[in-house]
């Protein structure tokens, strides 16, 4: 299975700030919309960079109660891992174990198209795995 087939379920809705959001109006979003990194962009498809709820603890960590006032591109990863929606799921899989990342902004010639976090990818593969019991399940039960 590709990264388009998580799209097609979950859409290719991205959240997305500008570089000068304040790291309190990131907070904001991330609560509000229940999810765990915005993509930094200048336009909403140019990708400059992500901003992670590991990279605000860790900001936390250094810089206290200031971290809320900091902007997105004073922390951001300026080079996130990416895909791209031709990926497979199990090269998504095995990106996000290597680089230690919960969430892959796919990109497509060179424009941001979708995100792709690991719960995305546990889904998938919770749904494959029971599509495949189903499937073993009705050839049991048709030979019987």
């Amino acid at each position: 299975m590709k990264v388009t087939s998580i799209l097609k379920v979950k859409g290719s809705q991205v959240a997305t700030v500008k570089p000068d959001a304040t790291v309190g109006s990131i907070v904001r979003t991330l609560t509000v919309k229940s999810i765990g990194a915005v993509v930094v962009s200048d336009d909403g498809a140019n990708l400059l960079g992500l901003v992670s709820e590991r990279d605000i603890v860790q900001a936390l960590g250094v810089y206290g109660a200031r971290t809320l006032d900091l902007r997105a591109s004073d922390l951001m990863t300026r080079r996130p891992v990416t895909c791209h929606p031709d990926d497979s799921v199990t090269r998504l899989m095995a990106d996000m174990t290597r680089h230690r990342v919960r969430h892959l902004p796919v990109v497509e010639d060179g424009r941001l198209r979708g995100m792709v976090s690991i719960g995305d990818v546990v889904k998938h593969r919770l749904d494959e795995l029971e599509t495949e019991a189903n499937i073993l399940r009705e050839g049991f039960i048709a030979r019987h």
